[in-house]
């Protein structure tokens, strides 16, 4: 247990070490305001969804093996890789975009980019206490039941909704609009996730296409 937290807490401080190694380095120069906002936004914003990792030894070690390695099955891993790569590019385009002056954002822009990346941790953080198999990979694991309650009982995918959140915020943080394009990019992926997931739940979790049945949003309530 000791291991997994501290390969947890290993992983986010390298994480955000390496996502301002990338953003500095694109923009190349240190002073780049809205960067270093958006790192502390972002470290906040996370600390109650760590913390309840931490605290849950399970869930921790399900939300810890991720990436295309991770998958089970050729889709996932090729869908997965993909939407790596484009989390990439939507931090070196901020980075260039600020040495280039491309985008012209207004502070308050960002502000709003900022609270919104406050709002997706916050989403992330009910989705993984209302779901107790919230894997971050693609599967079934023993004892797994359906989750209709909370988040799950608004849209099928919550935590993806999360991401959305997200996505839509980091760009405006970070004061690039040309960041919106591989934010889009990243959701066209996430859309294309889900639905083979959901395809994948339907086939192996019981209960699952009547949950279907009853909630019928899958990422946005009354539009998609």
């Amino acid at each position: 247990m000791k291991n997994a937290r501290m390969r947890m807490l290993i992983l986010c401080l390298a994480g955000t070490g390496l996502i301002a190694l990338v953003l500095f380095l694109a923009a190349g120069t240190v002073r780049y305001w809205q960067a270093w906002v958006y790192l502390a936004v972002n470290g906040i914003a996370a600390v109650p969804y760590v913390r309840y990792l931490l605290d849950n030894p399970r869930l921790l070690e399900a939300r810890m093996k991720a990436g295309p390695t991770a998958e089970q099955r050729s889709v996932q891993k090729g869908i997965t890789l993909l939407g790596f790569i484009s989390i990439v590019v939507a931090f070196i385009v901020p980075g260039l975009d600020d040495r280039f002056g491309w985008s012209n954002v207004p502070p308050w822009l960002v502000v709003t980019g900022d609270l919104l990346i406050v709002a997706g941790m916050l989403m992330v953080y009910r989705v993984v206490k209302e779901n107790p198999f919230g894997a971050a990979t693609v599967g079934v694991v023993e004892d797994q039941r359906v989750v209709s309650t909370g988040p799950y009982g608004v849209v099928r995918n919550p935590m993806y909704a999360s991401a959305l959140v997200y996505l839509i915020g980091m760009p405006l943080a970070l004061g690039s609009y040309w960041t919106l394009i591989p934010s889009a990019i990243t959701v066209l992926g996430l859309v294309w996730r889900l639905l083979d997931e959901e395809n994948f739940l339907a086939q192996n979790l019981p209960g699952y296409t009547e949950y279907c049945t009853r909630v019928r949003w899958h990422l946005v309530p009354l539009i998609f």
